[in-house]
């Protein structure tokens, strides 16, 4: 015997989404997934709430200074670029130094200014400026407001990929083990399905933007649907998503590698997002106090 998730939610006195969310984290006992909906056991017993008090009240935060960003008067458009050009420098390093680029910040930075970097490999000039081509054109999809969709994925990929003119903008079609991790990707003719189930789901959330990305960059690491340039594609597909809602896009540093890898371990192991969601809120809420403080400082 089984029970909706409807049926679940009254009976637990819990929210829809929260139940949902349980089942997808694997935290209700047999509970499974028939088409778009959950089956649940009827004698199943309503899960602790183990959610971080930290994670909550962060996301509280996020949401507070997000509306007080939103309440002040924003900065010009000058201010803007150059903001944006800092930023852009160092998201291009921490992107592709964690996918092994040797790059350093200050060299990343003078390679996007046309410059070549004696003994180090045309591959990390040619990522380097392929990466800020592909973040580029992101900026263009927020301006106008672009749905997430596998064109757009295709799109944004074959920018990123621009060392390798076969593999631009094309699902793998070879299988492909992620070396180290507890995950293997799906099969490749797999890719096309599961995309479109994810593409759905993001769709389809009501969770806060924080945990519906996290779960969404999972997700896409997961099918690993491109030969290479997952991972950079993926960060952008989230700052695509940040901005068109209103934020600042993040900048997952590489000094956090070890601790971004074993996030995705953690949610395929043990179910559990808030690893992701954490690294995730730290980002957008350190940003959002930086801009906070500039716009503070301008109008003393």
């Amino acid at each position: 015997m089984y029970m909706t998730v409807k049926e679940a939610a009254e009976r637990w006195k819990i929210s829809d989404r929260r139940i949902r969310v349980l089942c997808s984290e694997g935290k209700i006992h047999g509970a499974y997934q028939e088409g778009r909906g959950w089956k649940i056991p009827i004698d199943a017993e309503k899960p602790a709430d183990g959610r971080f008090k930290s994670k909550e009240s962060i996301l509280s935060q996020i949401d507070r200074k997000k509306a007080e960003l939103d309440s002040r008067r924003p900065l010009t458009k000058g201010e803007l670029e150059r903001l944006n050009e800092e930023f852009t420098v160092e998201y291009t390093y921490n992107s592709n130094a964690i996918e092994g680029n040797t790059l350093t910040l200050r060299e990343t930075d003078l390679v996007l200014r046309g410059l070549t970097i004696d003994q180090k490999p045309l591959k990390d000039h040619i990522e380097a400026v392929g990466h800020k081509e592909a973040f580029d054109f992101v900026r263009e999809l927020v301006k106008g407001n672009a749905p997430l969709t596998e064109s757009v994925i295709r799109q944004i990929h074959y920018l990123v990929l621009a060392d390798k003119r076969d593999d631009r903008g094309v699902y793998r079609r070879v299988p492909v083990r992620i070396m180290g991790a507890h995950h293997e990707p799906v099969q490749p003719y797999l890719i096309g399905p599961k995309m479109e189930q994810l593409l759905h789901d993001y769709a389809a959330s009501e969770d806060h933007i924080v945990t519906k990305l996290a779960r969404f960059h999972i997700e896409f690491e997961g099918i690993h649907p491109f030969i290479d340039g997952n991972g950079r594609t993926g960060r952008l597909l989230v700052n695509l998503e940040l901005m068109k809602a209103g934020y600042q896009p993040i900048d997952n540093k590489f000094a956090d590698r070890v601790a971004y890898y074993n996030d995705f371990d953690t949610y395929h192991i043990k179910h559990d997002l808030s690893a992701m969601e954490g690294l995730f809120a730290g980002y957008i809420n350190a940003r959002l106090d930086a801009y906070l403080k500039i716009l503070k400082e301008m109008q003393n």
